[in-house]
């Protein structure tokens, strides 16, 4: 069990003020072991077991008589029915904190929570391992090719189990459990090609059409199967920033792994050392910085104000924060030595909008100022 997770603080502090709590986020990210840390001395069930689920769905009321005064329930969109009986239960009882419930997948979590228990419960996002909780591993490698090789998910970098089964048995359960209960999707062997395909456009604007006409398959398939895809936490779309700046505004997301390890292997680098010259590298050095400051924002018990920008002639920031009263721009770059190039799209931002605060995120080790830029570190990501 990890010593501790960054997002322990503002969970402890939601379960105070709330009569439940839902902690969501992608397969095998550490939900069920921050659940037992929270809360210690509660039962645990878990859905996923087919003998529990029977049990509830034979008798549910019978079933949660036995958890009255609270439980964590593992896995819970594996029965939808479960949100209509807590909700009785949970205005019963005026006591915050009794139930944890966890799950894999987000719609259909979140969906069921706003229909059934809205107000009476609150969700936090839990991802794979931010780069400061992998620093508190003992004996991990903590370069920048390592930590992109390797991603965050606690099986690998913290059990040290071996990454390639590791993730070709991700993959295989995702599919077959994951996305059969989103979708009915008969082709597993086409969609596992488009989950690759998706690799091989990280950091780029989502295109559609693209992606079908490589796939084989319709617009409204690839629409469904991107919608699968961040339900179940494997990628994340960064939006655009729309304030018009009289300027036409691409308008399409950029698409992103929550997991650099599982990227690196969908796209069949099966060595650390091949990141060094590859082609994606610079793609994945800024999959990495955007998940990040992303994971930073959720362990606070925050949503994302993370957006990025560009317009049709191809000017671009990578990162824009949205910190209330002022816009910050980011520029993400992966080499360690930072040169004049760097500064293009904060230059630009700067005339655009008269802003000179702005930040350059790189591969370098050494965080400085410089012509009123701050130079952040790769290491420091998570202080923006």
């Amino acid at each position: 069990m990890i010593h501790k997770r960054d997002i322990q603080a503002s969970a402890k502090e939601l379960l105070k003020n709330f009569k439940a709590l839902a902690i969501i986020g992608p397969r095998q990210s550490g939900k069920t072991t921050l659940a037992k840390i929270l809360a210690p001395r509660k039962p645990y069930v878990s859905f996923e077991n087919p003998d529990t689920r029977y049990q509830f769905e034979s008798d549910p009321r019978g079933f949660l008589s036995v958890y009255t005064k609270g439980a964590i329930f593992d896995e819970a969109q594996y029965v939808p029915a479960l949100f209509n009986y807590l909700q009785q239960l949970l205005d019963e009882s005026p006591v915050n904190g009794r139930f944890i419930l966890t799950g894999s997948n987000n719609f259909l979590l979140v969906e069921k929570i706003s229909q059934s228990l809205a107000g009476r419960i609150v969700y936090t996002d839990l991802l794979p391992f931010s780069i400061k909780e992998i620093g508190r591993i003992k004996n991990f490698d903590c370069t920048i090719d390592n930590l992109l090789f390797h991603g965050g998910y606690p099986g690998i970098v913290y059990e040290g189990r071996k990454r390639l089964p590791w993730f070709q048995s991700y993959v295989r359960n995702y599919i077959e459990r994951d996305v059969r209960l989103l979708k009915n999707i008969s082709n597993y062997s086409l969609f596992q090609k488009f989950i690759s395909l998706c690799a091989g456009r990280i950091g780029q604007q989502l295109n559609l059409s693209n992606l079908g006409n490589e796939c084989g398959v319709d617009h409204k398939t690839i629409q469904s199967w991107i919608g699968v895809l961040e339900a179940s936490f494997i990628i994340y779309l960064l939006p655009p920033y729309y304030k018009n700046f009289n300027k036409r505004i691409i308008k399409s997301p950029k698409l992103y792994f929550y997991d650099t390890g599982l990227a690196c292997y969908l796209l069949g680098i099966q060595q650390k050392e091949q990141l060094q010259l590859h082609s994606f590298r610079g793609a994945l050095f800024e999959n990495m910085m955007v998940m990040e400051l992303l994971k930073s924002r959720y362990n606070k018990g925050l949503r994302s104000n993370l957006y990025y920008f560009r317009d049709n002639t191809g000017n671009e920031l990578d990162i824009l924060i949205d910190a209330g009263k002022k816009i910050i721009p980011v520029e993400i770059k992966s080499a360690q030595t930072v040169s004049p190039g760097f500064f293009k799209g904060l230059d630009y931002w700067e005339n655009l909008t008269g802003t000179k605060e702005g930040y350059i995120l790189y591969g370098g080790d050494d965080s400085n100022s410089s012509r009123l830029k701050k130079i952040i570190s790769w290491r420091d990501a998570a202080k923006l």
